[in-house]
Order: structure tokens, then sequence, then C-alpha cells
């Protein structure tokens, strides 16, 4: 592989140890940096590399200060760091300052491997897209459609970029998602990047179309068509002439009301109410759903016909708990839309580790009304922990204990310290004095607890 690959550690047996598992992985084309000043010097002498594995924990400068560096001269750089410290406090202060990831020493080399390969790809997909913040120029034909999606994430930047190469032609999109993951969001970015983009949007909320007023609200009718139609209506179809119609929860629209929608799209003609002219309709449909389609068509409750007439191209959007290297990027920018500055300083390291934990089962719009409540209890002071809601901080300190034992039942603390400690002296070769160096322990400590653990 051509990758290029700066580690940075003040540590030289764990740089030979970082460097032997690269090398298996097939990553030859390394740097080796045990002086975090002297791999400053080579960004700022115009060096440049596509990964960087920065040690959090290093003497003169320590890794936050040398991200930032590296960040503010290759912004293209993605940065992984590496601490000894499983602290959720470390993990968000390594995201908010632009690292891709970290690490938990002593590295595991499925995991070292992993995290580099995802870094890579989201390089690659950054410089197709130019989605928010310090990204490097993009190939993106639309970039201004897809500004008010913020992500950082490879798979929803691979979903923008599909979406984009489909906005470009009339084939009926599908998207699929969780409620709240953003699918009308999508579906407007869509419609911006499109030959269409001059003419209207039209969102529907199929689930709100009661069967009786399905025809007049759709298509529209004459004055007098009905009692009670005392104007005439346009209807949903002919006002979105020329634009996108954008059909919302289409997985609630009632069975007899389906082959209705179907035979405007087969014949791309309707006729309104109180007349028998049919009127040609030229319209891009977008559907969004939160159902299983495809259990729906199996249990007969969602036509085959429709749905493969609506799945022209199909686009996932996946929920916020899959991409939570999102959630301090969105939370900085709502922050913005709520007046709070700087963002960076408005939100606590304690609230920004349960943010981060909690899986928001109402996704993005979830997210913004607990900043949004946060921000007004708050009342112009900084957003503390304090201001988030009860649930959420019970349910993500559950969420934080379940993450660090893989499995429902919480371990006890001595559990999780003697792995972690035993994980350590043993891929050092059962060295002690590397082994207290690299848990910053002292080594009579490190002696005592390996006595306890049966290792003295």
């Amino acid at each position: 592989m051509n990758t290029s690959i700066l580690v940075v550690d003040d540590d030289r047996d764990y740089l030979a140890l970082t460097r032997g598992k690269l090398i298996r992985a097939g990553f030859s084309n390394l740097r080796l940096e045990d002086a975090p000043l002297k791999a400053a010097a080579l960004f700022k002498s115009g060096e440049a590399f596509d990964i960087a594995l920065i040690d959090v924990n290093m003497p003169d400068m320590d890794g936050f200060e040398l991200l930032e560096r590296i960040k503010s001269a290759s912004p293209k750089t993605e940065c992984i760091m590496l601490t000894a410290v499983n602290d959720a406090r470390t993990a968000v202060a390594c995201l908010r300052k632009g690292a891709y990831d970290y690490l938990i020493k002593p590295l595991k080399h499925e995991d070292l491997v992993l995290a580099v390969k995802r870094a890579l790809e989201r390089k690659r997909l950054l410089d197709i897209l130019d989605i928010g913040k310090g990204r490097s120029p993009s190939a993106l034909k639309h970039p201004a459609a897809f500004q008010g999606i913020v992500t950082r994430a490879p798979s929803l930047l691979r979903v923008l970029k599909e979406a984009e190469l489909h906005a470009a032609s009339d084939v009926p999109i599908l998207i699929t998602g969780e409620s709240g993951a953003g699918k009308e969001l999508l579906a407007r970015a869509i419609h911006r990047a499109s030959p269409r983009s001059a003419g209207p949007f039209t969102p529907v909320n199929m689930a709100s179309l009661s069967v009786s007023l399905f025809e007049a609200e759709f298509f529209g009718h004459t004055r007098g068509a009905f009692t009670g139609a005392e104007k005439e209506r346009a209807g949903y179809l002919k006002h979105t002439h020329g634009g996108s119609l954008f059909l919302d929860e289409i997985g609630n629209l009632p069975l007899e009301l389906q082959g209705k929608l179907l035979r405007v799209l087969q014949d791309g003609e309707y006729t309104r109410l109180g007349t028998s002219q049919a009127q040609h309709v030229d319209v891009r449909l977008i559907a969004a759903t939160n159902e299983d389609l495809e259990t729906m068509m199996a249990a007969g409750s969602f036509r085959k016909d429709l749905f493969y007439r609506i799945r022209g191209s199909w686009l996932h959007l996946p929920p916020l708990r899959e991409r939570t290297e999102d959630i301090p990027l969105l939370v900085d920018h709502f922050l913005a839309q709520y007046g709070v500055a700087p963002p960076q300083r408005a939100v606590d390291e304690e609230a920004m580790c349960l943010l981060m934990e909690y899986p928001f089962p109402g996704n993005v719009r979830e997210l913004r009304a607990v900043i949004q409540s946060a921000v007004n209890l708050a009342d112009g002071r900084p957003l503390t922990a304090e201001f988030l809601p009860a649930q959420l901080r019970r349910q993500a300190a559950v969420t934080f204990c379940r993450s660090r034992v893989g499995s429902d039942e919480i371990a006890p603390l001595a559990e999780v310290e003697k792995k972690h400690i035993l994980d350590a002296y043993r891929q050092l070769a059962r060295n002690k004095a590397k082994t207290a160096r690299l848990l910053g322990i002292g080594l009579n400590t490190l002696r005592r607890k390996l006595k306890t653990y049966g290792e003295g």
C-alpha cells in the first residue's frame, strides 16, 4: 500500500510494536517519531501524511496540542489518538479536537488495522465530498445542496455521494431510516442538487391523508365537485409540476390508496375531482419510510408493484447511534443555531460524554430537542450535565458500563482493571518497567497487583 502513516510515541519500544503491526497489515510507508516537537516540525515544513497515530501522553508537547497543529497544517491528515486511559472524557476531547478515532493501549492488531482502514475510507470520501468545516476541495458537483447535513461519518458520507449521483436523473428514490434520522433533509438536498432545483419541492405526509380526502388533496378538485368544495383546489400534483414530490412515511399509506398513487406514477396523468379531463403531471418522486416495506409486502399490507415503482434508487440513512462521531459536530451546529458562542466551550466534558453514550432512539431530531431544552435551562450559562434530561443521564450511564464490559452485565471495576493491566503486561512480553510506564502507574503498584493476579 502507498498509504503514508506517521506514528508519534515517546516510548520507542511501543513505536516498534506498532510498526510491526502495521507492516504485517501491508502498510510499509511509515515514519516513526519519538518526539512530538519533531513531528510538528514535519508538517510545518510542508510534509503531509495520510494517517497520523498520536500518543496522548508525551513530554514537551501532549498529543492534543500535536493533534491541533497537525489539523491546522494538514486538514486532510486523519488522526487516530492512542491512550492508555480508557476514559470517555479523553475520547470526547480527542474527537472534538478533530481526531477521527482513539484506541486504547495496549493496541490489539485487529483494532489498529480496522481503525486505519476506516480512517482511509473517510479520507477517500472527504476527497469527494466537502461537508462541514476544514475539508479538502471537493469533487461534489453541488456542494451547497448538502451544506445543511452535518457529518463526518463515512457511512453517511457515502450515502450523500450516492444521493448526489442519483439526483442528476429523474429516477424515483426511496429513502429509508429510523424516525428523526434526517430523511426529509436528505430529500431536500437531492432536490437542490437536481436539474429540478428551480421548481417546487412539496413534502406530503402520507400518514395524514385520510381515505376520504386523498383524491381532493392529492389530485385537486373543481369548485362544487363535492359538498363543501366552495372553491377550486390545485392539489399536490399540480402544485409540484416541474419539481420534486416528497412522499414522507409512505409505508403508512392505506392499501386502498396505494393503487391510486400507483396509477399516477405509471401513467403520468391524473384527473381532478369534478372533471373528466386527464391532466399530465411532470414530477420527480422521492419517497421515505421508517417501516420495513419488504416485510409489509410479505404480509400483504404494501403493494409489490408500488414498491418496485418507488424504489428506483434506494438510500438508507444510518441511525445516530451508529455514527456517534457526528454528535460533537451536531451539538456545535445546534448551539450555533441557538446563538450560543463559542460552541467549543458551550458544553462541558461530562455532558458531552453523556450525549455520546446515549443511544438516541429519536436520532438527530431528539438530539436537537435535547440541546434546545438544555440551552433554555442553562439561560446563558455553560451547558453541564444537570441541564440534560434525567432519563438521558440514566440511560447513558447504563450504555457506558455495558460498552466497557461487552455484555448486559456490569462487571466490577476490579475485573475491568485486572483485564486492562494483564493485557498490557502480556503484550509487552511481561516487562514490568515498560508496563508500568505505559499504564502510568508506579512499578511497586504494578508488582503488587500482578502478585494478586497470580502473575508475580
